[in-house]
């Protein structure tokens, strides 16, 4: 080994192992999981609600305009409350949507996860909504009328033979979408979460050194989506076999 290289070990032992910092990188990086995980679920729920007025209206306006009636109106309403959350969202970067989220709409909180949790579930919730429409629209227009020739209306339709299918179809692209999330929660810190990175901050700016933390946050940060990364890949394989 040459000295740098015995440098870095040294300080590793000492900063990882001998002060324990290696405690810290686990106790963000469990944070950080919890904002993807609670942010995902929150995004999903939304995303089942947006997709669902949106497929709706845009497969049954012409349909609902020539029955009249208020549900078209209302329906309508729904959609285009959509249509901005979407275009607001999308629009916004989401450290400045967590900025909001923490110091205006959540000021006296004292809980950052729980921000951090509402802050990029709602930012989720825009990008999960077009992927589950997305899926919605690749299912087969005789799926519906199967549903139809059931007995089911379009809600029993939609819940019971349609988003299974449309689950089914976009799981990959979800977890991709998991995959960018979990990145993305780097920036939770500005909501004052001692998540991953900001640990690896924490411990550099304590020991005055910014190598082996930052390389330390980047190590778990790759490892994980490396892991993610092969589970969507051979879950892609599976649902392919199913398909033949």
């Amino acid at each position: 080994m040459n000295v740098f290289t015995l440098s870095i070990v040294d300080d590793f032992k000492r900063i990882m192992l001998e002060n324990e910092g290696y405690k810290e990188i686990f106790s963000g990086f469990a944070d950080t999981l919890k904002i993807t995980a609670g942010a995902l679920v929150m995004g999903i729920i939304i995303g089942i609600v947006i997709a669902s007025v949106r497929t709706s209206f845009d497969k049954n306006k012409e349909s609902m305009k020539l029955k009249g009636g208020i549900g078209y109106y209302i329906l309508g309403f729904l959609n285009a409350i959509c249509k901005v959350y979407l275009t607001v969202i999308r629009g916004v970067p989401v450290v400045v949507q967590l900025m909001i989220a923490y110091f205006i709409i959540f000021v006296s909180a004292e809980n950052g996860v729980m921000v951090g949790i509402f802050a990029f579930g709602i930012n989720s919730g825009a990008y999960v909504a077009e992927i589950f429409r997305a899926g919605i629209m690749s299912i087969d227009e005789g799926q519906f009328e199967a549903g139809r020739s059931l007995g089911f209306n379009y809600l029993q339709t939609m819940k019971s033979i349609i988003i299974p299918q449309m689950f089914k179809a976009v799981l990959p692209t979800l977890l991709n979408e998991f995959i960018a999330l979990l990145k993305e929660t780097s920036v939770a810190g500005y909501a004052g979460v001692i998540e991953l990175t900001k640990s690896g901050n924490i411990i550099a700016g304590r020991t005055f050194n910014y190598v082996v933390p930052m390389f330390m946050v980047a190590l778990v940060y790759l490892v994980t989506v490396v892991i993610l990364t092969w589970v969507v890949g051979r879950l892609e394989r599976r649902l392919r076999k199913s398909e033949r």
